[in-house]
Formats: C-alpha cells, sequence, structure tokens
C-alpha cells in the first residue's frame, strides 16, 4: 500500500478544513425566526405566519423555521415595530396605519375611503402598485414581504346608534396610535383616544372610552361587542395588515432562500384571505346573535365628504398624492 507523500497529505487536509468550514457555515445560517402577532392563535393572520413557516421548512429541509409568537407575547404592535426594525424581532404583522409611522406609503393604504370596494382594494394590492409599495420599505428597515386581508373598518360604541355625523359628536373612540386615524375621527367630530389593542377591551368596560373602531373578527374575538351594542357600517377604511421583516434577519439569507422566504409569504397571503372570509362571516353572525345592534342604512357620503381636510394634508405631499391618484385609476 502506497504510503502518501507529504503534499499529498496536506492536500487531504487542506480539503477535509474546507469540508469542515463548509459543514459549519451551513449549520451556522440555520436558525429560528421569531415572529409576532398582537392577535390570538386561532386568528388567519397567525395561523397564515405557521403556514409560511412549515413551506420554509419543508423547502429548506428544516434548517429555517418561524416560531409565532401571538396575543401580544412580544408586545403591543407599536413595540414590536419598533423591535423589528431594531431586529429583536425577525417578522411582524401588523396594520398599515401603525408602521405608516415609519414607511410613508402606508399612510396612504390607511386614508379613508380610498377604496371601493374589497375587490378594488385586492387588486391594487396584488398588481404593480402593490409591488412598489413593498419595494419601498427597506429604507426604513424593514422588508416588505406580502399583504394581509384586513376587512373594512366601521365605528362601533356602547352609547347610541351611529346613523349620521352628528351621533358621533362628543363620543370618545379609540383609535390606533397613528396621527391618520385620530385626525380622521376628529373630521368626523368625535373625540379620538389613541390606544394599543390589547386596552380598548378595558377601555370599553370602564368607559374610557364610549367605542372603537375596527373589522368584525376583531370586534368579536376581543369581546369587544359585548360593552358596545352599536356597530354602524361606516367601512370607513380598508387599510390591510403588512407581514414584514427586519432588514438584518433579511440580510443575513441567502439569495436563495429570500426567495423562498418571499414566495412562502405570498403564498400565505392567499391562505389567509380564505382563512378571513369565513372568519368574517362567522364573526358578523355571532354579534348579531348577541343583539348587537347593526346600523346599516346610512348616507355614507356625508362622511366621506368630511374627509376633505384629511386629503388636503395628505396631499401637501406630492408622493403621497401621485399614489392616491394612482390606486383610484385601477379598475
Amino acid at each position: 500500500m502506497p504510503v502518501p507523500n507529504r503534499a499529498e497529505l496536506s492536500r487531504t487536509g487542506v480539503i477535509f478544513v474546507a469540508l469542515l468550514l463548509a459543514i459549519c457555515a451551513t449549520n451556522a445560517a440555520a436558525r429560528e425566526f421569531r415572529a409576532a402577532d398582537t392577535q390570538t392563535e386561532d386568528y388567519p393572520t397567525v395561523q397564515a405566519l405557521r403556514y409560511m413557516g412549515a413551506l420554509i421548512a419543508e423547502r429548506t429541509k428544516g434548517r429555517h423555521e418561524i416560531k409565532v409568537f401571538h396575543s401580544r407575547q412580544l408586545g403591543e404592535e407599536k413595540e414590536t415595530i419598533e423591535q423589528t426594525r431594531a431586529g429583536a424581532i425577525d417578522l411582524n404583522r401588523t396594520n398599515v396605519a401603525l408602521i405608516g409611522n415609519f414607511v410613508p406609503a402606508m399612510n396612504v393604504l390607511a386614508m379613508p375611503f380610498l377604496f371601493r370596494s374589497i375587490e378594488h382594494m385586492q387588486k391594487v394590492l396584488d398588481g404593480p402598485v402593490g409591488s412598489e409599495i413593498l419595494d419601498s420599505f427597506e429604507p426604513y428597515g424593514f422588508v416588505g414581504l406580502a399583504f394581509y386581508d384586513s376587512g373594512a373598518r366601521s365605528i362601533y360604541n356602547g352609547v347610541r346608534p351611529v346613523r349620521s355625523i352628528a351621533d358621533l359628536k362628543g363620543l370618545r373612540i379609540r383609535v390606533q396610535q397613528s396621527e391618520l386615524m385620530s385626525q380622521m375621527i376628529r373630521a368626523l367630530g368625535a373625540e379620538p383616544v389613541e390606544l394599543p389593542y390589547g386596552q380598548v377591551l378595558t377601555g370599553l368596560a370602564t368607559r374610557l372610552i364610549d367605542g372603537a373602531e375596527n373589522n368584525w373578527p376583531s370586534f368579536v374575538t376581543t369581546d369587544h361587542y359585548k360593552y358596545a351594542g352599536y356597530y354602524t357600517l361606516t367601512e370607513h377604511t380598508m387599510s390591510p395588515e403588512v407581514l414584514v421583516m427586519s432588514l438584518k434577519a433579511w440580510r443575513s439569507l441567502s439569495a436563495e432562500d429570500q426567495a423562498i422566504f418571499k414566495e412562502a409569504a405570498q403564498r400565505s397571503s392567499r391562505f389567509m384571505r380564505e382563512k378571513w372570509r369565513d372568519l368574517e362571516e362567522q364573526s358578523q353572525r355571532k354579534a348579531e346573535a348577541a343583539g348587537i345592534t347593526v346600523i346599516r342604512d346610512i348616507d355614507r357620503k356625508p362622511f366621506e365628504d368630511a374627509m376633505a381636510p384629511v386629503y388636503a394634508k395628505a396631499a401637501q405631499d406630492p408622493t403621497a398624492a401621485a399614489l392616491i391618484e394612482r390606486i383610484r385609476k385601477v379598475e
């Protein structure tokens, strides 16, 4: 049996070290990504995040996994957005109104009475405009991955039925921690109260606030309907949810893994829409069965007209004004 010489041993050693380094690098790249969601465990957005995680685990053969922290386990939305920007949280599902404090284009999607219908909103988000908006996140420390549906938001309260703007006068209405949302409620003649999502139930129960504004599932799954017996179908905003990733976490991925994450996020968006439709119908039925008064026959035009100062302020930014115009032109 020939004895390897020194040169051959050296070459073998180099190859062995290279293989060892490659294995170590692969193991180092494998990790568990933390995802935040303020909603409950069975909520469509939480289910969508878990679905996305399953897709990623399958495509990467278990190298990457997503651990979903639901029910505000990592904090309220405002806090988790800041943590995501800093890189302490890897993925975050949040409403566009809140992340609009960081990413200007998101404020446009939260504009009241911007979308004509859910179908109009989905066509905008699924098309070139939606793609461009997601691509605009990076300078602000995020990567936009996908949009999730959030239905239409309407006003509810426990004091009286709201059939006109006059009925809103003097009511203390909870809004998200967003200047745009406060401006909207103020324009309708009510008093905005900015509160984290998790404090709304206590606010309603203690009469710190008279009401709030949200979609059917949020109204029911959080038990708000037990303290707010009047739900007015203003459908003033149809702002979606958005799934973002920390730029720091994104840059830790290879180009191949980035493509896997983006595709999984897009597939989770379609998965979420199906779950959302079912929950929306169930929630409305549950609220009505509990005796909630639903006010459907309202004249929406005065509500829309009251938004003139909100749009005038937005028009001061040429970029926002151009985006609003493009969205309105989508057929």
